[in-house]
């Protein structure tokens, strides 16, 4: 066994990371490998079995070089036994003109090629090996090839100055994992001692990575559950349990929380490398995200600079958060997304949204291509994975842009006019399906609509191809773009899976919907070690485990609240019904009881309600009724400076009395969860309503599904996630040791036993109200005692 640091790569990986040249192109790159890819690779493999033609050879090279301990690995498309030598063959689909493709066309296909043919001739002691590249059109189905031959020293020459190339990158590795390491060796609880139940979750995190199992936890707030999971983990790489942390959330804020612990870490001593991922569009330079080398400077030649620039910013930076990358981004004049992500490869930590590693649209295909990567997952706020998941996995499409588009095509390309023709004919057919009840179901997959697609799908990628610039470009690459989408969600549809049509808004939608998301989490999550899904409201733990993928050998664990239940009063108003029949005669009496809470304490207070009809309802009676108090409503589409602005209005301005404001929000928005109001900044929360979804197809289909199942369907569907949305909401009020504050739930149904037995060990005790007097003395009683109770 060898002391040398160990490198691992990929073929592929190396070539194209060492030989990556010129500029970012959103030209329309064929989408071939994932349709037809596999199908130009078995052909030419197919025709070629009777000719000494092995396909699929996996070839593996281990050598030490220059201090290290290398791994190279790589799989060659096909290596043919033929009279006059052995010949390496690497096969490349394409929807180019065969004509416009020479010898030189790729120095990294040859790259790659001749990478795999020194490896085989080195195992098989050849003097001499030949390297072909083989191009098949797959519009014609024609190929194109080229053939050179090599000798063993050529191709041993051409490797190693690859690997020569390579070694500023594995030094760089090398001394950063060893620096990185003893820094965590060293490295103590950045605090000067464990919240209650903190300690108890970060020697599970630490247990769940070192067994490669996965871990649900429900942890209230206050317990410190990022530091609780990320310490552990970070344990755990000096340990060598795991190699990468990915650290997954559904909010920006939730982001920038995981960012200021790595900082006060960092202030205790720890080595260690972070990268924030951020959206595209919201990171481009540009006003309009256009990557292409006439549009923007940083496109045109990146991958000439790029490697200088990540290797500038690894030299001087360890927390790589979006401002620095946009810094660096700009010193080297580099796409600061394509940059941030090549910045991951080199990073002990990946701070990013759920999508870059669960939607199999966009997952980080550097790291995920194939399960079991040396990575531990940290998923925070695991509640919002459901129905993200959920989404991920589905796929729908409308009838209208196949109308648009085939008379848009009509006289342009009558091939592609004629397969939307045949598409909005089934589309319509479907329509009459669903004219009775606006809604048709089948739990198989549309087995008759998807040769019809894959059709179009075939057409439209010839055409876009070619007719870069036309001004229907834009329009057809939506569209194939959502067709390939249907067709890769239509891959992996079983019995989780139903597909329904729905008639609706002037337009005919038909959608593949993923019922139950658990076995595809369950699959994303073997592309790591070890899961750990954690939040303040993961309740029932058993629904969440089973929902997001766990098994019955995954590890669970509820935590207590370390604040003082003296330091909240939870009051139930149970005898108002807020029941959609029963709504509208509540709105003076909601109004009521807010002004009650109001008057017994004087400060910041939210109202949460379970629709804006409602809010705007209550909203309306209760600033006519008491124009005198400060109020503030969510609006339906508000973007982050609207949230800012809103929240900002809850915040103390220094040296200003405070005046006491009033927010109404909504369940489950954007204000319900994410939103740390800490100390005077928020002392009551009052909600309205037990938070049901809004009754509507897809949730009665789900719960059909799980009633079938596990006949738990309505708390699947409904119940779960709508008590979801009160206990989010509720934690908004109680942030630290010392905040005192109230929680009102106004629903008869938060006495009934099928929502208590929902509410979290620090829910109790709590006080039962059935009237404004008993309101009044209740709150009264609680803001009587003047100091927080510890």
């Amino acid at each position: 066994m060898t002391s040398q640091p160990e490198i691992k790569l990929s073929v592929r990986n190396l070539v194209e990371f060492m030989l990556r040249c010129g500029n970012i192109d959103s030209q329309f790159i064929s989408n071939a490998s994932a349709l037809e890819g596999t199908r130009a690779h078995q052909k030419v493999q197919k025709d070629n079995q009777d000719k000494g033609y092995t396909p699929e050879v996996s070839l593996k090279y281990c050598f030490a070089y220059e201090g290290f301990s290398f791994r190279i690995e790589g799989r060659a498309d096909g290596i043919i036994a033929g009279t006059t030598g052995i010949i390496v063959d690497e096969i490349k689909s394409t929807n180019r003109p065969l004509e416009s493709i020479d010898a030189d066309y790729s120095e990294t296909h040859w790259a790659q090629a001749k990478c795999y043919a020194f490896i085989y001739a080195i195992q098989n002691e050849l003097p001499e090996i030949s390297v072909q590249l083989t191009y098949f059109q797959l519009d014609s189905d024609e190929i194109k090839q080229f053939l050179k031959v090599f000798s063993q020293a050529e191709l041993t020459t051409f490797f190693y100055e690859l690997i020569d190339q390579y070694l500023v990158w594995a030094r760089l590795t090398s001394d950063w994992v060893a620096k990185r390491n003893a820094a965590i060796r060293a490295l103590d609880f950045p605090f000067v001692s464990y919240r209650r139940g903190q300690r108890e979750l970060a020697v599970a995190v630490y247990k769940t990575i070192a067994e490669q199992q996965k871990l649900f936890v429900q942890a209230p707030t206050g317990i410190g559950k990022t530091m609780s999971t990320l310490f552990p983990a970070i344990k755990s790489m000096a340990e060598g349990h795991t190699g990468k942390i990915f650290y997954l959330t559904a909010k920006t804020i939730v982001r920038e929380v995981a960012e200021e612990a790595f900082a006060k870490m960092a202030e205790q001593g720890l080595a260690f490398k972070s990268v924030t991922l951020t959206a595209k569009d919201k990171i481009c330079f540009q006003t309009e995200t256009i990557c292409d080398p006439d549009h923007c400077q940083y496109a045109r030649g990146h991958f000439d600079r790029v490697n200088g620039a990540i290797l500038d910013l690894l030299e001087q930076e360890h927390r790589l958060t979006r401002p620095l990358i946009e810094d660096y981004a700009h010193k080297h004049q580099v796409c600061p997304f394509e940059f941030s992500l090549d910045l991951t490869l080199w990073c002990d930590c990946v701070i990013c949204d759920y999508n870059y590693v669960f939607d199999p649209r966009v997952y980080l295909k550097r790291f995920f291509i194939d399960n079991g990567g040396d990575y531990t997952f940290l998923i925070d706020e695991a509640h919002n994975l459901v129905d993200r998941a959920r989404s991920m996995f589905s796929a729908e499409l409308y009838k209208k842009p196949f109308l648009e588009l085939r008379r848009l095509f009509k006289d342009t390309d009558p091939g592609i006019a004629k397969a939307l023709g045949k598409l909005n004919t089934h589309m319509i057919g479907l329509r009459k399906l669903a004219e009775t009840s606006q809604h048709y179901r089948q739990p198989e997959a549309p087995k008759d609509f998807l040769p019809l697609l894959l059709t179009f799908i075939n057409l439209a990628e010839a055409w876009l191809v070619k007719n870069e610039g036309n001004d229907s470009h834009e329009q057809l690459l939506e569209l194939y773009f959502n067709a390939l989408t249907f067709m890769r969600t239509a891959d992996f549809y079983d019995d989780r899976f139903l597909t329904y049509v729905e008639n609706g808004n002037g337009d005919t939608k038909i959608k593949l919907f993923c019922l139950d998301p658990s076995h595809l989490l369950g699959e994303a999550i073997k592309r790591g070690r070890a899961a750990i899904f954690f939040s303040a409201t993961l309740s029932p733990l058993d629904y969440f485990a089973e929902i997001l993928g766990g098994d019955p050998d995954s590890y669970k664990i509820s935590l207590p609240s370390p604040f003082d239940v003296k330091n909240r009063e939870l009051l139930i108003a149970d005898t108002i019904s807020t029941t959609f029949r029963n709504r509208e005669k509540t709105y003076p009496v909601i109004a009521d009881r807010i002004k009650t809470v109001l008057a017994q304490q004087p400060g910041n207070y939210l109202v949460y309600f379970p629709s804006y009809k409602y809010m705007n309802a209550v909203f309306e009676i209760f600033s006519t009724s008491y124009p005198e108090v400060i109020t503030i409503r969510q609006a339906p589409e508000m973007n982050e400076d609207d949230r800012e602005l809103f929240l900002a209005q809850f915040r103390p301005v220094p040296g200003a009395a405070p005046a006491g404001m009033l927010g109404f929000a909504v369940l489950g928005g954007i204000f319900s969860e994410g939103v740390d109001l800490k100390h005077e900044g928020l002392i009551g929360a009052i909600i309205v309503g037990v938070g049901l979804p809004q009754i509507c197809f897809e949730r009665d289909i789900i719960r059909d599904y799980f009633n079938a199942k596990n006949h738990a369907g309505y708390e699947y569907s409904y119940l779960y996630p709508g008590m979801n949305k009160v206990l989010q909401a509720a934690g908004r009020v109680i942030r630290t040791e010392t905040d005192r504050g109230v929680i009102v739930l106004i629903d008869e149904r938060f006495s009934s036993p099928s929502y208590r037995q929902l509410f979290p060990r620090e829910w109790f005790p709590h006080r039962r109200i059935r009237n404004t007097a008993e309101l009044e003395k209740a709150l009264q009683d609680f803001w009587a005692i003047a100091e927080p109770q510890n």
